[in-house]
């Protein structure tokens, strides 16, 4: 008999690439150590007070509220662009062309860049921001799982192994077996 998922967080920026790590890590073991993973884009500046990406995080707050499924390949996109193509994702032009490389039409991310700036949007990132702030955030990313009734805030994407000792899992390094082979220059 299966058991359920056990539930994890992740808050993360795009603006930091030690998020990024934490996210690829993460979402290459979510089958494999049978997590639930929440991906819940938080502004980095709203915990350390020094960032640029607050509108690619609206954006993906937009992305979250009406097309979560893209979530995902809309915030790999992002990091592709500013980490791996050094381009800027503080232009809205960036964060369209972003969308539309993860499969967003035109007409879904130009009405997702034009929902950024609604109340709703804002409040939403300020909210994600807060939870996070509550966890006992300093900086991203963090991991937040939930266990036995209980929250645990991991900071950082190098406590992977230590997440799998707490999980019970096996840690295997950050291409798991079942992964190997299986990664393109894209994954």
């Amino acid at each position: 008999m299966l058991s359920l998922p056990r539930k994890l967080e992740l808050f993360y920026d795009v603006l930091s690439p030690y998020s990024w790590l934490a996210f690829e890590v993460l979402c290459r073991y979510q089958n494999i150590w049978n997590i639930s993973l929440k991906l819940r884009p938080s502004f980095l500046v709203g915990i350390m007070k020094d960032s640029g990406s607050l509108d690619a995080m609206r954006f993906l707050s937009s992305v979250e509220m009406e097309k979560p499924e893209m979530l995902e390949k809309v915030s790999r996109e992002l990091w592709m662009r500013i980490w791996s193509q050094d381009e800027d994702i503080t232009e809205s032009q960036s964060i369209l062309t972003a969308a539309e490389k993860a499969g967003l039409s035109e007409e879904q991310a130009n009405y997702l860049l034009e929902k950024c700036s609604t109340e709703e949007v804002k409040k939403k990132l300020r909210e994600t921001t807060d939870t996070a702030c509550r966890y006992g955030a300093f900086g991203l990313p963090i991991i937040v799982f939930h266990m036995n009734d209980k929250s645990h805030m991991l900071f950082g994407s190098d406590r992977m192994e230590l997440l799998a000792h707490l999980l019970g899992e096996q840690w295997q390094g950050p291409v798991p077996n079942t992964m190997k082979g299986k990664l393109s220059a894209t994954d």
